[in-house]
């Protein structure tokens, strides 16, 4: 299976040019991408099990993996919720998976964003790792807008093997990232 594209980028471009930023000596040291973690929570899931079904499919169509179901980790008696009850989604890629869905949401998904003015750079969480959240599944290109019957979002987490928060940004603005203009 031949190497997704931003990886072979990282290990000619991204990598080194992260290694004379930050005065890195050691190769292994450099901040590279070890995850990314897509996490759907459907509110709708306690009433309608059908919307939850829908849902993963969108989700393994997007990331070409079938997804996780999370269940509840205890009963709330307000939401109608019962301990393990299935109230959500969630999937991890990794290796050449994780790459090409990297590239397909820089490169395509993000810019179908209605008004999109750059992602936001205040989700990082002080130990290098990112996470945005998308309103909109219908941005990914594998959705047909035609038989949508409800948008949903999802959170995206790219966990990183950065030590801070500045190289972690650095690793994700060489891969194309698209950041917010900072005022």
């Amino acid at each position: 299976m031949a190497e997704a594209r931003l990886y072979t980028d990282y290990k000619k471009d991204v990598r080194p040019k992260l290694m004379k930023e930050f005065s890195i000596e050691n190769l292994m040291a450099a901040p590279k991408l070890t995850k990314i973690a897509i996490n759907v929570g459907v509110g709708e899931a306690v009433s309608d099990r059908k919307s939850l079904d829908n849902i993963a499919e969108n989700i393994a169509a997007i990331t070409g993996q079938r997804p996780v179901l999370t269940k509840a980790r205890k009963a709330i008696s307000n939401f109608k919720l019962r301990e393990g009850m299935p109230i959500g989604c969630k999937v991890t890629l990794r290796g050449t998976i994780m790459y090409e869905f990297l590239d397909r949401f820089i490169n395509l998904a993000l810019p179908r964003t209605r008004d999109f003015q750059g992602i936001p750079d205040k989700g990082f969480d002080g130990r290098g790792n990112y996470t945005v959240g998308i309103k909109e599944h219908v941005i990914f290109p594998e959705i047909d807008t035609d038989k949508v019957d409800r948008i949903h979002g999802m959170d995206i987490t790219f966990v990183t093997t950065a030590e801070n928060d500045e190289q972690a940004y650095a690793l994700l603005k060489h891969f194309g990232m698209p950041f917010r203009k900072r005022n």
